[in-house]
């Protein structure tokens, strides 16, 4: 796949606890994103945040918990990232998790394969 100059990242934060069909809805999402063969994505844990819920209960101002967030991002073309926004709205919506999900636009610079570096340095 070929994938330069204008795209967009969808953007999902969620609660790491947050759960669909047995299975951790960050994984399920990503599980998903490769079965539409998107260009990529990446997984990042967070160590504090709050959201459309609020701060938990507590005495300390930020509390590490297990519901820390998690930052999902993919990146492909345009029309393919606002397809798939949809399928990720259904699967929180079927996890009755909370979150959101956003769309920004990026200019990729560079998206190769490892066979391809190597062939480009011969």
């Amino acid at each position: 796949m070929i994938l330069e100059g204008n795209a967009k990242k969808l953007k999902i934060i969620i609660q790491e606890t947050e759960k669909v069909y047995q299975r951790s809805l960050y994984e399920a999402i990503v599980f998903a994103a490769k079965k539409y063969t998107l260009a990529g994505s990446t997984v990042t844990k967070g160590i504090a945040g709050y959201g459309a819920n609020g701060l938990n209960n507590s005495s300390k101002t930020y509390e590490l918990s297990a519901e820390a967030p998690v930052i999902i991002e993919i990146i492909d073309k345009a029309e393919r990232i606002e397809d798939f926004s949809k399928v990720v709205s259904g699967l929180i919506d079927k996890a009755n998790g909370a979150g959101i999900v956003f769309i920004e636009d990026v200019d990729v610079v560079s998206y190769r394969k490892h066979e391809e570096i190597k062939e480009s340095l011969k």
